[in-house]
């Protein structure tokens, strides 16, 4: 889990002053996991922690807090009559506008609550230069009244190739996700909608198959505009280009064309198989939403995707 830093932003900016409540640490059964959080203001809240009464009145306080940072801890059981067995801590603290501009760190240090000390703990500066040594970002974690948050980014570049109705619906299911950078490209401007999702990158293109070459190797991609023809020559630009994942879609007697076509262009029977083709789900049916559900299950299965299981989102 990381601090979602552009939806705290957003949010700022459109209702002024907003409490940022988090999961801190955890004992026994939780709804969440540490580093769940969700954003609280006058007349609405956006993101979750789970657990009904607890968000509830996590989200009451927030809207009465007074101090810049509460830290308190709540009994699941006892304090609000849910199943879960454990306790849960969360951190509830107020941005402004003023607030924001000292948020400009790839991770997020401070003290929780208005007991904890402010001299940064040797300990929290030796669990954040670790983690830097190794290249890594360190776990959300309360650590001697110090929260420590990293950034979120999106770890998996994915391009989305057609904005037609099944284009469309991937967009809507996949583009929640918080650890997707979606790209998505067509041949026109006008063939997108009118409002494209935060995060998603609208890319219109003459020739789409020539952007092929500037999407990242380890991207993954997902083909489905509204020609074969076009579909083909994206399918021999990502065979030529590299990725982690390609899928297609189409039926078996595409595919199996597909597939004469592409060894006739150069590639390798090995090569082509690393495209899935066809993709999502056909039990589900056919409907737009119907395949998209499908693809997303699909990806979301695949090893790399782990990390998508645990919404980001503040």
């Amino acid at each position: 889990m990381s601090f979602d830093l552009q939806d705290l932003r957003q949010a700022v900016k459109a209702h002024g002053r907003v409490t940022r409540v988090v999961i801190a640490a955890i004992r026994g059964s939780s709804p969440r996991e540490v580093g769940a959080a969700m954003l609280v203001w006058q007349d609405g809240q956006s993101g979750t922690i789970g657990g009904g009464a607890l968000e509830f009145e996590a989200a009451e306080a927030a809207r009465k807090q007074e101090q810049k940072s509460v830290l308190g801890t709540h009994a699941l059981g006892p304090d609000l009559g849910q199943c879960c067995g454990g306790s849960v801590t969360l951190v509830s603290e107020v941005y402004t506008t003023a607030d924001l501009n000292r948020l400009d760190a790839d991770i997020i240090l401070r003290p929780a609550g208005s007991t904890a000390a402010k001299a940064q703990p040797l300990s929290v500066s030796r669990i954040v230069a670790q983690a830097r040594n190794q290249g890594q970002r360190p776990e959300a974690q309360l650590v001697d009244g110090w929260l420590i948050e990293p950034v979120h980014q999106p770890q998996t570049d994915l391009w989305i190739w057609g904005a037609g109705h099944v284009g469309r619906a991937l967009v809507d299911v996949l583009s929640p996700l918080p650890d997707l950078a979606i790209t998505w490209v067509d041949t026109a401007p006008e063939r997108f909608p009118d409002e494209i999702p935060a995060g998603v990158t609208m890319l219109p293109a003459a020739d789409p198959a020539l952007l092929a070459a500037h999407a990242p190797a380890d991207a993954q991609h997902l083909i489905l505009t509204y020609s074969h023809n076009l579909d083909l020559a994206l399918c021999h630009a990502l065979l030529s280009r590299g990725f982690t994942f390609a899928g297609l879609i189409g039926s078996a007697t595409k595919w199996a064309r597909f597939r004469s076509r592409l060894a006739g262009l150069g590639h390798s029977a090995a090569e082509i198989a690393r495209i899935t083709c066809p993709i999502g789900d056909p039990a589900l049916g056919k409907h737009p939403q119907m395949i998209a559900v499908g693809v997303a299950a699909q990806l979301l299965q695949r090893e790399n995707y782990n990390t998508i299981r645990e919404d980001r989102r503040a």
